[in-house]
């Protein structure tokens, strides 16, 4: 079906650096097309994640950048590598698109790394792919940092999410509103499979298509349903589940991803993708940066519908397997659906039962939750920081959390029904405060810091993102040395939107 890339890459099959399986190219040839890197003019490593490398078996001489970069630039293809670009659809704003597919990505292969997962590595910014729809295939430099620096963030606040292995400066411009620096992002992913992939094929009402994918995600990520009584139900149950606890980590985290769309939802239960994503400063549930989502759709507050839309969207492309009879295949599909809400709702309780360090299960949690979030909004209060300084109350010290209130008096009424709740608990109250300070970070990736770190970038200098970065690898410790990346942003710092930068 597709375009065949050719052969042509310089090195090609001659360095031995991963001990790629790759199971995707396997598949029938309708899911992919076959296609290698365009090499780059002057590839310059900017960044190496060597910890990850050596979680992945990544045999090389980390100590030759010269050579990392022509690997990791698409200039040398690695022997064993069978490079393609994956086909898929999916809903961008609501709006279904038939065919989008890998455009400016190149999956290299698949490898088993050394706890027995089976991981993707593909090159963003690679070049062209018949999927590129007119477009150049590349990158720019700005958006390539901003997904290293998210990606390995969302890890260590221990949010599923693809990693960031390099990132390469291609010494090539590319044109998008301004002529950018050029650079490619080397990913890595539990794998690349997304609702949108099964609507791929969906749509083409090729229902092999979706049985042969529908296997091979469970057989990649849920092995344990091949024995279950209807293993595509359970598969549908097994996705929602993981999402649902995804969205309520993300909005324990005042995460914004920014483009929800159906293609960047994967199967495995990932966060994938960080182009206009953002993170809370002061709260506002309809808080929305991305500049291409003009009418909210992706808000702070509706990621968890978005996430249920979504999910009945993969239970569309599904339904051909739930069952011969459509009736009692919708039946089950919403069954499905409606445990995803009840699973999110589960999920989230028990993220900011711990933010609020609550122990025990109690009716009326999800209320204390909520009218704390209340006071948060009226009062202007910094999202991060608000859960960080009530650690401080739990061992009664309480002047730095109200001062990051507009009307402390509201704040100081919620503590009061705070401590009402703590007072049927049992436990030493720096426990409480150990407890609490484990899972409210100290320090996340804040929208003026990214931007702060790519603008020096942009003319050379790499140290703020250096900086940033070790800033962001114990976001959960308050370290003296990086106190500065607590602070929320002055009013002259703010950043307002965000963009997708492809």
């Amino acid at each position: 079906m597709f375009r065949k890339g050719r052969k042509r890459r310089t090195g090609q099959g001659v360095v031995s650096v991963f001990h790629f399986d790759n199971s995707y190219a396997r598949l029938p040839d309708r899911f992919y097309a076959s296609v290698y890197p365009e090499p780059v003019e002057g590839p310059v490593l900017l960044k190496f994640n060597e910890a990850l490398a050596r979680e992945l078996g990544v045999e090389a001489d980390y100590s030759d950048p010269a050579r990392l970069a022509a690997i990791f630039a698409g200039n040398v293809v690695p022997s064993g590598a069978m490079p393609l670009a994956m086909a898929y659809a999916g809903h961008q704003f609501g709006n279904f698109v038939p065919q989008l597919g890998d455009g400016r990505a190149i999956l290299l292969g698949e490898v088993v790394d050394n706890q027995g997962r089976r991981r993707d590595i593909q090159l963003k910014g690679a070049g062209p792919t018949p999927f590129s729809r007119r477009g150049d295939g590349r990158a720019a430099l700005g958006p390539v940092l901003r997904e290293y620096i998210v990606s390995e963030a969302m890890h260590a606040l221990n949010i599923p999410a693809t990693r960031a292995l390099a990132a390469v400066a291609t010494g090539e411009a590319v044109q998008r509103e301004q002529v950018m620096p050029g650079a490619v992002f080397v990913r890595v992913a539990a794998s690349h499979v997304r609702v949108g992939t099964f609507q791929y094929f969906a749509a083409r009402g090729d229902n092999d298509g979706v049985r042969t994918l529908a296997d091979y995600v469970i057989e990649r990520h849920y092995p344990q349903l091949k024995d279950e009584a209807n293993p595509y139900a359970a598969l549908l149950q097994a996705v929602a589940s993981r999402q649902a606890e995804l969205i309520a980590g993300w909005m324990g985290i005042g995460f914004i991803h920014g483009v929800m769309n159906t293609d960047n939802m994967t199967i495995s239960g990932e966060t994938i993708d960080f182009g206009p994503c953002a993170f809370l400063d002061e709260y506002d549930p309809m808080k929305v940066f991305s500049s291409i989502d003009q009418m909210g759709r992706y808000a702070y507050r509706n990621q968890p519908g978005i996430g249920q839309w979504n999910m009945a969207r993969l239970a569309e492309c599904l339904l051909p397997l739930l069952d011969a009879d459509e009736e009692k295949a919708v039946e089950v599909a919403n069954t499905v659906l409606k445990t995803f809400g009840e699973r999110f709702q589960a999920a989230w309780i028990s993220v900011f039962r711990q933010k609020i360090g609550l122990r025990t299960e109690a009716e009326g949690d999800g209320d204390l939750v909520q009218e704390l979030l209340g006071v948060m909004k009226d009062g202007g209060a910094d999202f991060t920081l608000a859960f960080l300084r009530l650690a401080d109350c739990a061992e009664g010290r309480t002047a730095a959390f109200l001062d990051l209130f507009a009307d402390p008096v509201a704040a100081a009424g919620w503590l009061a029904k705070w401590r009402e709740r703590l007072a049927v608990e049992e436990g030493p109250e720096k426990e409480r405060a150990a407890a609490m300070r484990l899972v409210n970070p100290a320090v996340i990736p804040r929208n003026h810091r990214i931007e702060e770190a790519i603008s020096a970038a942009l003319v050379g200098d790499l140290s703020l993102f250096q900086r940033l970065l070790q800033a962001l690898e114990k976001p959960f410790e308050e370290r003296p040395e990086f106190a500065v990346y607590t602070d929320p942003p002055k009013m002259d710092q703010r950043v307002t939107q965000t963009f997708c930068g492809t």
